[in-house]
């Protein structure tokens, strides 16, 4: 069945229905917002109470966007809540061992070295980053979502998307130039 077919049987009163919709969106949801947050916990979290909240409103879903997107739009909204209440922090490290990101097998130890050196300097550039400048680059960047998709998750313009991606792009160099040029004066 179609997510529309699934919707119309929820508001039916099937609600099997909906647990088929919960059971088909889950993963890619928990993903995304743990790419978000860096904290498997609140990922969980956020990810059932935007499928909670998903069905209390589900008759405001009138399929302008997929179902997904509007899903992902609940739980960017509860993501970005959260993290004004506690300051987020997102591990790209836990990130990569979740994501499972190939390591060549014919590294050797300084290249590998060097490797988590430049994956520990992201991880705390992207700390430093706002969440909005944050959450616009994982979505380009680690998800490899196109600009109308990003535009369609975060409910902005595609124009608006890129001057967002532009700005955090310039946001992380400025940010990973400065440590760059700290680090050297260390030295």
């Amino acid at each position: 069945m179609k997510d529309t077919e699934l919707i119309n049987s929820t508001l039916a009163g099937q609600t099997e229905a909906y647990g088929e919709l919960v059971i088909r969106h889950q993963d890619r949801l928990f993903r995304m917002v743990f790419q978000l947050t860096g904290d498997r916990q609140e990922a969980e979290d956020i990810a059932q109470d935007t499928f909670v909240q998903a069905y209390v409103k589900l008759e405001s879903f009138h399929g302008a966007s997929a179902f997904f997107t509007w899903l992902y739009r609940i739980a960017f909204n509860l993501t970005v809540s959260r993290s004004r209440k506690k300051r987020p922090t997102i591990s790209v490290d836990v990130a990569r061992e979740k994501g499972g990101e190939p390591e060549a097998e014919t590294q050797d130890v300084g290249t590998a070295m060097e490797r988590e050196e430049d994956v520990q300097q992201l991880k705390e550039a992207l700390d430093k980053l706002s969440e909005e400048h944050r959450a616009i680059l994982l979505l380009r960047e680690i998800e490899g979502n196109d600009y109308d998709t990003i535009a369609d998750l975060l409910d902005v313009r595609v124009g608006t998307v890129r001057s967002r991606l532009h700005r955090a792009r310039a946001s992380l160099r400025d940010i990973l130039v400065k440590e760059e040029a700290e680090q050297g004066t260390s030295d």
